[in-house]
This record gives structure tokens, C-alpha cells and sequence, in this order.
């Protein structure tokens, strides 16, 4: 698993455990995007040969999609407006632009990162939700392994592009993630 060079604040769980439903629906729409970034990186020349496996990888964050909102069903929680996310947008907004060959690999890198940091708070709630909400805590253990081989697949994508520029862009990006992270946010959302 990535070793991300800071961890996301302690305040983080508190908010969310206290906010379930918003976060639930911030969820939803993470992996609604999810979907949608794996369909957009096929747009990428480098990425052509794979784009199976991004068909793939977009199916089941749908399904993932589809699972949240049938808590938010179960549950009573409408499903609202998105909330962007200052994390994901400062990575994102770090893409570079105009050489296809630089951004499929920051595009890649994101993905992967955004996978990485899911499968990461989704193994704490599992944990933390067990004596709170088993049917919360059962889901998001059973997403942790989905994640975990969307952030592989995505890093290894951009290594078969370029391995060199590819571990030079991450580990410029896990410094850019360890500023983000950091920044206060003090609304209940899973990023």
C-alpha cells in the first residue's frame, strides 16, 4: 500500500462519525466521479490498449455508486447537491496541461492517490463503525480490497507509460498531498 507521508487530521473521524448521512452522500458522489474519471482517462492515446480494464474499473465504481445510494434509500437520506472537494481539487488542479504524455501520467497519479487515500479511511471506518453500525462497517470493509487494486492499477498504468517521470510525479505529488491533507475542512465528507 502507498505510504503517504502525512495522515489525514484528527478531527476527520470525529466529523464524519457524527455526520453519517452527508457522508454517505459525499460518497456517493465520489464514486459517481470515480466512474467518470476512469471513462475519461480512455481518452488518453497511451491508455488505448487499456481501455478494458478502464471499462472495468468505471462498471465497478457504478456498482459502487448504485450500492450507496441504496443505503441512502434504506436509510431515509436524500441524495443532495455535491460538495467539492478542496483535496481532490488541489491534486487535480496540479495536472499538467498540453503534453498528453505528462497529463495521462498526472491524471493516473491522482487517480491512484484519490484510490489510495479511499481504501485508507475506508479500512479506519470499517474499524470504527464495527460497534456504531455493523452494515456501515461491513460495506466499507468490503470496498477497502477495490480500492486497494484501483490505486495499483492506476499507479501501474502510469509506470508502464514511463516508469521514471511516473515515480518522480508521485513523489512530487505525495508532497503536494501532504500539504493538502492537512488543511482544515470542517465539513463532514470523506476527502
Amino acid at each position: 500500500m502507498l505510504l503517504f507521508r502525512e495522515t489525514f487530521p484528527a478531527d476527520w473521524l470525529p466529523r464524519v462519525m457524527q455526520n453519517l448521512g452527508a457522508v454517505l452522500v459525499d460518497h456517493a458522489h465520489l464514486e459517481r466521479k470515480a466512474a467518470t474519471t476512469a471513462i475519461t482517462l480512455e481518452k488518453y492515446r497511451p491508455l488505448f490498449a487499456r481501455v478494458h480494464e478502464l471499462n472495468a474499473i468505471a462498471i465497478e465504481e457504478l456498482q459502487h455508486f448504485e450500492l450507496v445510494l441504496r443505503l441512502l434509500e434504506r436509510r431515509g437520506i436524500p441524495f443532495g447537491q455535491p460538495v467539492r472537494s478542496p483535496w481532490i481539487s488541489g491534486l487535480m488542479g496540479a495536472v499538467r496541461r498540453g503534453d498528453n504524455h505528462e497529463q495521462v501520467i498526472d491524471h493516473l497519479v491522482c487517480a491512484s492517490l484519490v484510490e489510495g487515500r479511499s481504501c485508507e479511511k475506508f479500512q479506519v471506518l470499517a474499524r470504527e463503525l464495527r460497534g456504531v453500525d455493523p452494515e456501515l462497517a461491513d460495506f466499507y470493509g468490503g470496498l477497502v480490497e477495490s480500492e486497494g487494486n484501483h490505486y495499483a492499477t492506476y499507479l501501474l498504468m502510469a509506470r508502464h507509460i514511463d516508469e521514471a517521470e511516473t515515480d518522480r510525479r508521485l513523489d512530487w505529488y505525495l508532497d503536494l498531498d501532504a500539504r493538502l491533507v492537512v488543511l482544515p475542512n470542517p465539513l463532514p465528507m470523506l476527502h
